[in-house]
C-alpha cells in the first residue's frame, strides 16, 4: 500500500519542484504519471521538462494520447488513465486523486501552490478525503527554505 505526499509550494515554482520529484521517482525505478487539469498548463510543464536540469538530467517523457504513450517513463495527462503502467502519480493543479489510487500505487504526490488560497483549500480537502479513507499521508513544506515534513498520518 502506498502513501500520499503533499508538497506545499511556497518558494520554488512547480517547474522547479516537479523535475526534482520526478528524478527521485525515476531513481526509485518507478514509471510516473503527472496528472493535471488544464491542458495549457500541461503544455507548459511539457516544455519545462525538456529543459529541466540541462542535458545531464534529461527527463524522458511524453503526453497521453500521443504515439507510444505506454512506453513513456513519465507521462503527462489530464485524464484518469495511466497507460504507461505508472507506480507513482503526481497530481498538479488540483487534479483529483482517489483513495484506491493511493492504495494501489507506490506513491502519490500532490503538489499545490501555497500562494493560492483556493489551491490550499483543495489540498486540505484532498488530505481529509484520503486520510479519512485510511490512506497514509505526509505533509511537506518548504517554508523554511528546505523541505521539511510537518505532519504525518498513518494508514488505517
Amino acid at each position: 500500500m502506498g502513501e500520499a505526499y503533499f508538497y506545499h509550494l511556497t518558494r520554488a515554482p512547480l517547474e522547479v519542484t516537479l523535475p526534482m520529484l520526478l528524478e527521485k521517482a525515476r531513481g526509485a525505478g518507478w514509471r510516473v504519471a503527472v496528472r493535471g487539469v488544464d491542458p495549457a498548463r500541461m503544455d507548459a510543464l511539457d516544455e519545462a521538462l525538456w529543459t529541466a536540469g540541462g542535458q545531464e538530467a534529461f527527463l524522458p517523457h511524453g503526453r497521453a494520447g500521443e504515439p507510444h504513450e505506454a512506453d513513456q517513463p513519465i507521462l503527462l495527462t489530464t485524464g484518469p488513465d495511466m497507460p504507461n503502467g505508472a507506480r507513482c502519480l503526481m497530481s498538479v493543479g488540483g487534479a483529483e486523486v482517489a483513495p484506491e489510487e493511493v492504495q494501489s500505487l507506490e506513491r502519490v504526490c500532490v503538489l499545490f501552490d501555497g500562494t493560492d488560497e483556493a489551491a490550499v483549500d483543495h489540498a486540505r480537502a484532498q488530505w481529509k478525503a484520503l486520510t479519512d479513507a485510511g490512506c497514509a499521508a505526509q505533509y511537506w513544506s518548504e517554508a523554511s527554505g528546505r523541505w521539511e515534513k510537518k505532519a504525518e498520518k498513518a494508514a488505517g
